[in-house]
């Protein structure tokens, strides 16, 4: 029996220009968005090396994270949520 997938999850969101910045232009479902962040993310080593749970937001992830320098992943999702429609 084949699972079903969860079609609200996988349906395109729109995004506003401060993501698109950073995951390039919408519509993307939220899996898409999270994924690209964390190439982002990682690409320009802005995960602290210390404890890798924060990320060091720069110019593009500032208006992102809500003009926060640091946030743990978990916060992450929750203001990235915000950008979404």
């Amino acid at each position: 029996m084949a699972r079903k997938v969860n079609s609200a999850f996988m349906k395109p969101l729109k995004l506003t220009a401060d993501l698109e910045a950073v995951v390039g232009k919408g519509p993307l479902p939220r899996s898409e968005v999270v994924k690209k962040l964390w190439m982002y993310i990682k690409k320009n080593n802005l995960q602290d090396p210390q404890n890798k749970r924060n990320i060091k937001a720069d110019d593009k992830l500032k208006p992102v994270f809500g003009g926060k320098a640091v946030v743990n992943m978990f916060e992450m999702t929750k203001l990235v949520s915000k950008h979404l429609s």
